[in-house]
């Protein structure tokens, strides 16, 4: 734990010169990733299904769920945010940690260190409430920590290599699965956790992108089992895979490129300009990509299209956080979810350890009728509003005190 540096989140980046000012908009992005998932806890799909007909439960459950294959709903926005602003995060930190004279070797291996934690940190997480540990890699924290060194390093190149090693990530990603071969006469459907007439199954060339039949979920049956116990997985009931990592980094430089563009000399307005162009770029590209039937954008196993896509939506969301933040002053209202983007490992790990007991202290406590105050049908909500308030209320006491978790 340490008080947080003036850089803006982040362990790695590039820079020199003058210690860099904290961006209050970067805070405040990563706070409303957090706090949309930390809301998880107000169980929107089940008060949704509490009342059935329901336009406005449904919308709100919609948008807390994620799409079963194809699709985006503003919870699947929540991964890719968190990956991107890793990557812009990057330029500042370095910037703060080369002037106060941290040598690049000191940085290179702190970072190399860090992303081992995130990658402990994921697989610690996904094994909470199984008899062994789970060695999985598709938790947040994990995707992140696997392509972390790289995007490290990528923050000392120029520009120009950032580019390039995005295009060859997405290009060779894609030609990977293109290439593998699809279901074949006699494959074994009950084997891969799917049935051949899956309503989300794509097909045609598209197939190479469906549920547990594609490179990923191949490469996944042979690596997972490699660690104990023998042969324990099959497949992921989402779809979700190791190598997803690999197009994660292409989202993470993405947000390397955008803050990279924050700290130059452009003016403001070209700084704006630019955030949104490539936001409408990125939408548009891989839209284009996934109508087309070249590339489906399928957030569960981070096609592509999906990097292009969710990038296009994290330029747009970091464009209006910085104009109406930096630009226009608006700081005041965007302190509560400052308070939560200042402590984003704290809340990620919150979010997954405290929920049973400030539940159970809340039901002890305020007994069951004072969760049934607006009707049976809302409970899971308004218990889950004081959850979600308890967990705020932990981070502002950890912001007041100045305890920051830092890897």
């Amino acid at each position: 734990m340490a008080t947080p540096s003036r850089a803006s989140g982040g362990e790695a980046g590039i820079a020199s010169a003058p210690l860099p000012q904290r961006l209050a908009s970067l805070d405040a992005y990563r706070g409303l990733v957090m706090l949309l998932m930390m809301a998880e806890v107000l169980r929107l799909s089940q008060v949704a299904s509490n009342v059935p007909g329901s336009a406005f439960w449904g919308f709100l459950a919609f948008h807390q769920t994620h799409a079963p294959w194809a699709g985006c709903s503003l919870h699947d926005l929540i991964q890719p945010s968190f990956s991107f602003m890793v990557g812009v995060a990057v330029p500042f930190s370095v910037a703060s940690r080369v002037a106060r004279g941290q040598s690049r070797t000191f940085m290179t291996l702190h970072a190399f260190w860090r992303a081992l934690i995130l990658v402990l940190l994921g697989i610690f997480l996904r094994s909470i409430g199984h008899q062994h540990t789970r060695f999985t890699f598709e938790d947040t924290l994990t995707q992140i920590g696997l392509g972390y060194g790289v995007l490290f390093l990528l923050g000392f190149r120029p520009a120009r290599d950032a580019w390039i090693a995005l295009a060859l990530i997405l290009a060779g990603y894609w030609a990977a699965f293109a290439l593998y071969p699809l279901p074949g006469p006699g494959f074994d459907w009950a084997a891969a956790g799917v049935t051949s007439d899956w309503a989300f199954n794509y097909q045609g060339f598209a197939a190479h992108w469906n549920k547990n039949t594609n490179l990923a979920w191949a490469f996944d049956t042979w690596f997972l089992n490699l660690f104990p116990p023998d042969g324990w997985f099959k497949f992921n009931g989402g779809g979700y895979a190791t190598l997803s990592f690999i197009p994660t980094l292409g989202t993470m430089i993405l947000g390397l490129i955008g803050g990279r563009v924050l700290r130059d000399d452009r003016p403001a307005r070209g700084k704006l300009t630019w955030l949104l162009a490539a936001g409408a770029i990125g939408i548009a590209a891989g839209w284009i990509l996934d109508v087309t039937g070249i590339c489906p954008s399928v957030k569960r196993i981070w096609t592509p299209s999906w990097t292009l896509f969710s990038g296009g939506w994290c330029f747009l969301l970091l464009a209006g956080f910085h104009a109406v933040i930096d630009l226009a002053g608006w700081r005041r209202f965007a302190f509560p979810l400052v308070v939560i983007g200042m402590n984003s490992i704290a809340a990620y790990m919150i979010a997954h350890l405290f929920e049973s007991f400030i539940g159970s202290a809340l039901r002890t406590h305020l007994g069951v009728g004072f969760f049934r105050a607006l009707g049976e049908a809302y409970e899971p909500f308004v218990i889950g509003a004081f959850i979600l308030l308890g967990y705020w209320l932990v981070l502002f006491w950890m912001y007041r005190r100045r305890i920051f978790l830092r890897i």
